[in-house]
């Protein structure tokens, strides 16, 4: 038999708080929010920006091939953009519009997963909330792992819920398929599914036989998702775990219980928004008091429904924690991205009141802290970082670059269009979309870290050598031979932006193209 606490919810609900599901309406008001948000930050960003972010312009150069795995991370989110760059090309604000993309489609599968324990509109109030943390919003603008990670953790916990719910297998299968594309954006995931797993077990669910045949149906499907993944794993010599383990190595205890402090701030300070929202609205209702009818929102939620969003909810934050503490490993503030997703829900703890209303406040908030953070972002990273000369990734001179890079070619290899650049990822990648869509990076003049090159036939066409001490401070070994094999080289010097910022100085070389380019 099932357990009791989930065959009793529904009794346990009071009226009005549990829907028949959102209606037509209903689902085009949040898609229409969705969209806006969507809108606002990328145009913004696109506007302010002559560069993407480094991890953005990181997945617009591995955006060149459709692999099964690079040296760094899984794949997916590569693939994402490999789609939208054979739409759209690689223009700038195509990073801005991915990031944002994944994160309105998180925020689309948090609201449904409200709406399966609440009314839509209950729902769509916490999901305003939690819109405004800067992993949504601000860091939302964030092409990466992460950030692309969102959606497929938001859309698990739903489906996770629902298969629990009502126990059907194709809620199940559907899991264990999401899963599988969660593990394929970031391993991180297993942290997630090592919380459901643990509330299988805390609430008793492992004795139901139903709950044992799901849990192995999610297994096969993720299984068969991610294999294609693990046989690339093996065949590369596990190198995105190697990168995993150096970013996750320590100096001393001392530099673990510092980081686990420094984690916990940069988390508050990145929900901050939100908390500003609550504070907002608490003093609202305060002032302006909105018509009462007893309990609180969370109050009118099943007992096995306040359990489900606390456990869950606090158990990806609070088990990093201690595995950090139990372990001694570093921990990097961005990878808290997806430990929040249900944090918008813990104010039903004090809400209470009209729903009406207070949707209505919550949503004023919510879109009034949305555009001043959009246009103070845009401000900050545009026109004040380019007057004020700070070196920032958002004003450095990609398209100059690009284009000086181009006037040399020209001059020493006309007739062969500039197709290949050996460089690090920021600078060769900022070159590289300003010449031309297809135009591909040679990272660090390596081809594990180029999959999308070809050993035998890579350099057939030439390649345009550039690299920087200015732009970053590690240089390969292997780019820098490269460029002693160039026929033709030279330094092109120029401001980062206004007058006030430091001068650039660029290393160029090329090597002209052979005569089995135009066999």
């Amino acid at each position: 038999m099932r357990d009791d606490n989930i065959n009793n919810r529904a009794d346990e609900n009071r009226a009005g708080t549990r829907g028949a599901g959102p209606s037509p309406a209903q689902n085009l008001v949040v898609l229409a929010f969705l969209a806006g948000m969507v809108a606002l930050w990328t145009l913004l960003c696109a506007v302010s920006h002559r560069a993407p972010d480094l991890d953005g312009m990181e997945e617009l150069v591995w955006a060149s091939s459709f692999e099964f795995g690079y040296t760094k991370h899984p794949p997916l989110p590569s693939w994402f953009m490999y789609a939208l760059s054979g739409l759209f090309g690689k223009p700038v604000w195509l990073a801005f519009f991915a990031g944002q993309l994944v994160s309105a489609l998180g925020l689309w599968f948090v609201w449904r997963l409200g709406c399966e324990f609440t009314s839509p509109r209950r729902a769509l109030i916490a999901t305003l909330m939690v819109s405004t943390t800067l992993y949504f919003s601000l860091r939302g603008t964030i092409y990466n792992h992460n950030t692309a990670q969102l959606w497929s953790i938001a859309a698990c916990t739903w489906l996770f819920y629902r298969a629990l719910r009502h126990g059907r297998a194709s809620s199940w299968l559907w899991l264990g398929a999401v899963a599988g594309a969660s593990v394929l954006t970031k391993y991180s995931a297993v942290i997630q599914f090592g919380v459901f797993f643990i509330f299988i077990v805390a609430l008793g669910h492992w004795r139901d036989p139903g709950v044992r045949r799901g849990v192995l149906q999610a297994l096969a499907v993720f299984a068969v998702v991610i294999s294609p993944h693990v046989y690339w794993l093996v065949d590369n010599d596990f190198a995105p775990f190697r990168y995993l383990d150096n970013s996750m190595e320590t100096s001393s205890y001392a530099e673990v219980l510092k980081g686990i402090w420094d984690f916990s701030i940069d988390q508050l300070a990145r929900l901050s928004p939100m908390l500003l929202v609550w504070l907002a609205l608490y003093v609202w209702n305060r002032r302006r008091p909105i018509a009462q009818r007893g309990d609180t929102y969370a109050g009118e939620l099943a007992k096995w429904d306040r359990a489900f969003l606390l456990w869950v909810g606090l158990g990806p934050f609070l088990a990093t924690l201690l595995m950090s503490a139990v372990l001694g490993t570093r921990l990097v503030a961005s990878w808290g991205t997806t430990f929040f997703i249900l944090y918008g829900y813990f104010a039903f703890w004090w809400l209470s009141g009209s729903t009406r209303a207070t949707l209505r406040r919550t949503a004023i908030l919510v879109i009034t802290v949305h555009v001043l953070m959009a246009v103070g972002y845009a401000a900050a990273r545009g026109p004040l970082a380019h007057y004020s000369g700070r070196t920032a990734r958002s004003t450095f001179p990609g398209p100059e670059i690009a284009q000086r890079m181009q006037q040399h070619w020209e001059a020493h290899a006309p007739g062969t269009p500039l197709r290949l650049v050996a460089s690090d990822t920021w600078l060769g990648g900022n070159i590289a979309i300003n010449l031309h869509p297809v135009a591909q990076v040679f990272i660090n003049g390596s081809y594990a870290e180029s999959p999308w090159l070809f050993p035998d036939t890579a350099l057939d066409c030439g390649v345009l050598v550039a690299y920087s001490g200015d732009t970053r401070g590690y240089l390969a070994e292997a780019l820098l031979r490269l460029h002693e094999q160039a026929s033709w080289k030279g330094v092109e010097s120029l401001r980062w932006s206004s007058e006030k910022s430091p001068l650039i100085e660029i290393e160029w070389g090329i090597i002209p193209p052979s005569e089995a380019c135009a066999q």
